[in-house]
């Protein structure tokens, strides 16, 4: 029973990967490609990870396997916004389908605040 709820969730955690690089590959802009990478790379990941604690059932392996998703979570979501910041800051600019920055907005507000 554990093998194949585990081999599942590895299943699903591949296909999420999957998704994550194809929309790396397909979207339009840096910003998009960020956030297609990092959601979809970051469950897929997790959901593989769980899959593989679910199949081992041993401690140490579920200690690790614990750690190891927490590090993904925090580090993720950490150099994604790095990357799009570090992007925008040097003028990367968005697609043109894009509808609202608010980066930018928040700049200009900040900039307003410094002048006055």
């Amino acid at each position: 029973m554990n093998e194949t709820i585990g081999l599942t969730l590895i299943v699903i955690g591949v296909l999420f990967d999957i998704v994550g690089c194809i929309g790396l590959v397909r979207l339009p802009d840096v910003y998009n490609r960020i956030q297609a990478s990092t959601k979809c790379v970051v469950l897929g990941t997790t959901l593989i990870l769980i899959g593989s604690l679910v199949w081992l059932t041993s401690l140490s392996a579920t200690i690790k396997g614990l750690i190891i998703i927490l590090f993904i979570l925090i580090t993720s979501a950490t150099a994604a916004h790095a990357l799009a910041r570090a992007a925008h800051r040097s003028g990367v600019e968005l697609c043109d389908q894009s509808v609202v920055d608010h980066y930018t907005d928040d700049r200009q507000v900040d900039d307003a605040k410094k002048q006055v």
